[in-house]
């Protein structure tokens, strides 16, 4: 599979045929031009490539096309190549937002890296730039049940189709699958949507309220009951009731949950008057009812109640490839809670982040997406940095130039400084070696 294209420039033939057979021949392809002006007559800010340029040139110069190419759009990398540079114009470059400086000659390997490396990085900023466009684009429910695979597909389908029935629902997944998102989309677009959506969480709730919480009681109906309260479902009338957690239910409890799905009436505690309500019942479970019913931890009439229209919610490692939307999607929302600036994750993190096997499922994947945001350093799958909270939210370049960091502050310690043995390691010049441990920083003497 080819890749590219990349736009060469060079003024001097023999060095810009070179070029262009040493990257074809890794399978890129090129458009080898003569001036930085033929360039920018290509260049835009839709364009999936990247520009190689020789720095020392006449009219327009390698510096001069990188302001230009940076003016069209500041996230398309320019490596810029010379065998006239010295270390303060490589320095200066990479500050004015080169992605990387190469001396002549360049070893093939050594180019065809640098610029393989830069395509993965123009590929990623235009993947993030149509991911913000088609959330941007969502509406109705696409803009709650997010994702673009079948299995997402057939969810929203699904919730669309029971919205309007009206009908009682069981929620099915595994802790952090969205249970409560799917139930608010059944209320918002069905008939009841003008009336409360009430939430009560079974398994947070202590056995000594939860009656209480559910049902309501007079005043004296129980120590320190000094007046008359409205529970949960008397609250719901009219509305959704949405009951999480249900196999967390007390066994006693459940037997006037099932009463009021079947007659629409209830009792408040310490009252005899029975109270009619209208409402839709949407329960959710994180566990195998059918197995908690032979197991005798949940009523077997209460679940086929409960169960008249059931509904699986899939596990994100199901369908990895809605990762990278739900996590740009994420990131927008954290960005917005908190002032900050929508960071572009590296092509290290994505792949972090597709390999992962999510046991919190989009929950987990919403909460690496804020530690992103906030600078926080957190468990696997590392957000790409390190960083503490407070610190400000860094652009792609820096968390690439943290990742260069690292890696060459491990192989100068690794070979305890030696210059020779970390370029052989790194593959890298020593020349390019020694830019970039002067624009990190780094002095070899310290890791003899």
């Amino acid at each position: 599979m080819r890749r590219g294209p990349v736009i060469l420039v060079d003024d001097e033939l023999e060095v810009r045929l070179s070029g262009q057979q040493t990257l074809e021949l890794a399978g890129i392809d090129v458009i080898a031009l003569a001036s930085a002006e033929e360039a920018l007559g290509i260049v835009s800010r839709d364009w999936p490539g990247v520009v190689v340029s020789d720095v020392k040139m006449p009219s327009m110069d390698g510096l001069a096309l990188l302001q230009r190419v940076r003016d069209t759009d500041a996230d398309l990398p320019v490596v810029l190549i010379t065998g006239h540079g010295d270390i303060s114009m490589a320095i200066q470059a990479i500050r004015d937002g080169a992605y990387d400086f190469v001396e002549k000659p360049a070893p093939p390997e050594y180019l065809v890296d640098v610029v393989c490396r830069a395509l993965d990085k123009r590929r990623l900023v235009l993947e993030n730039r149509t991911l913000r466009r088609e959330l941007n684009s969502l509406a109705g429910m696409e803009r709650q049940i997010i994702g673009r695979t079948p299995a997402m597909e057939k969810l929203r389908e699904v919730v669309s189709n029971l919205a309007n029935a009206d009908v009682d629902v069981l929620l099915v997944g595994e802790t952090g699958t969205g249970k409560e998102l799917v139930a608010r989309c059944l209320h918002e677009f069905g008939g009841r949507r003008d009336c409360r959506f009430v939430a009560l969480n079974c398994g947070a709730m202590p056995e000594t309220i939860i009656e209480s919480e559910l049902f309501g009681h007079e005043a004296g109906a129980f120590t320190g009951a000094m007046s008359r309260r409205i529970g949960k479902i008397e609250f719901a009338d009219g509305g959704t009731l949405f009951l999480d957690e249900i196999e967390s239910m007390p066994l006693h409890l459940q037997v006037k949950l099932l009463r009021v799905l079947q007659e629409r009436v209830l009792e408040r505690l310490g009252g005899n008057d029975p109270i009619r309500v209208d409402i839709r019942v949407i329960a959710a479970a994180k566990v195998d009812l059918r197995e908690a019913c032979r197991a005798g931890r949940f009523r077997d009439d209460l679940y086929y109640r409960l169960n008249v229209a059931s509904v699986t919610l899939p596990p994100l490692r199901d369908h990895p490839q809605d990762i990278p939307l739900l996590f740009q999607h994420f990131l927008v929302l954290a960005c917005s809670r908190y002032g900050r600036p929508v960071p572009s994750p590296d092509p290290i993190l994505i792949a972090r982040l597709m390999a992962h096997s999510w046991p919190g499922n989009v929950r987990e994947l919403r909460n690496s997406a804020e530690r992103l945001v906030l600078g926080i350093p957190g468990d696997a799958p590392d957000p790409g940095f390190s960083g503490t909270a407070g610190d400000t939210v860094l652009t792609f370049a820096q968390q690439v130039d943290r990742f260069e960091r690292d890696v060459i502050e491990q192989a100068l310690a690794r070979r305890k400084g030696r210059i020779n043995q970390v370029a052989a390691d790194l593959a890298v010049p020593r020349k390019t070696l020694y830019l970039k441990m002067r624009k990190f920083g780094l002095q070899r003497h310290n890791y003899r």
